[in-house]
C-alpha cells in the first residue's frame, strides 16, 4: 500500500463534491513527483495526484520557482500541522478545501457590436480545481510574506480555514468575490 510522503493513506479519502470527483486524482503514490509525464496532452493534469498539483502550485512563484524538493517539504510539513490540529487525514482536509474554495460561477466578456458585456457562466470543474489550488497557495504565500510564521504553517492554516468554509481566509474570500461579480452580471 502506497502512502503520500509515506504517512497519509489515500484510500480513506472521500470526495463529496460530485462536480469535481472525476478531476481529483487520488492515485496512491509515495513521492508526488511525476516528472511532467502528464503534460503532453491538454487535460491530462487531472491524472496527476492532487497533492502533486498542490506542490506544483507552491513552487510556481518567484521564491520557490523550480525548487520542487523545497515545495514538497513545505506541503509535507503543512500536512503534519493539519494532522496535529484537526486529527483528520490531511489529504481529506485538502479535498474539502478545494471543494469549498473553487468558484462555481465566473464572468466572461462578450462583445456585441463594439460594446463589451459581462455574462455569468458556470465554471468548468477542471478550472474550479485550478482556481482553488491557486487561491490556497496565494493565500499561504501572502500570509507568510514579511511574517515570522513559516510558509508550512500558513499553508496549513489556509487549508484548514478553507475546509471549514471560513469567510476570513484568502481563498474563500476570493471565491466569494468572483461569485459576487458573476451574480451581478446575470
Amino acid at each position: 500500500m502506497y502512502k503520500v510522503f509515506g504517512k497519509w493513506d489515500l484510500s480513506e479519502v472521500e470526495i463529496t463534491d460530485l462536480g469535481i470527483k472525476r478531476y481529483v486524482s487520488l492515485e496512491p503514490i509515495v513521492i508526488p513527483h511525476t516528472n511532467g509525464k502528464h503534460a503532453r496532452q491538454q487535460f491530462n493534469k487531472s491524472d496527476i495526484s492532487i497533492v502533486e498539483r498542490l506542490v506544483n502550485k507552491m513552487m510556481q512563484t518567484e521564491i520557490n520557482t523550480g525548487k520542487k524538493q523545497l515545495a514538497m517539504r513545505i506541503v509535507d510539513d503543512a500536512f503534519d500541522i493539519i494532522k496535529s490540529r484537526t486529527k483528520k487525514n490531511p489529504v481529506q482536509v485538502l479535498v474539502e478545501a478545494i471543494a469549498n474554495a473553487g468558484p462555481r460561477e465566473e464572468v466572461v466578456r462578450l462583445k456585441y457590436g463594439g460594446i463589451s458585456v459581462p455574462k455569468a457562466v458556470d465554471t468548468a470543474p477542471q478550472r474550479r480545481i485550478d482556481a482553488a489550488l491557486r487561491f490556497i497557495s496565494m493565500g499561504a504565500k501572502q500570509a507568510a510574506f514579511k511574517s515570522k510564521r513559516p510558509i508550512a504553517d500558513c499553508l496549513a492554516a489556509e487549508i484548514i480555514a478553507a475546509s471549514n468554509h471560513d469567510a476570513k481566509c484568502f481563498s474563500i474570500n476570493r471565491k466569494d468575490s468572483k461569485e459576487r461579480v458573476a451574480k451581478a452580471a446575470r
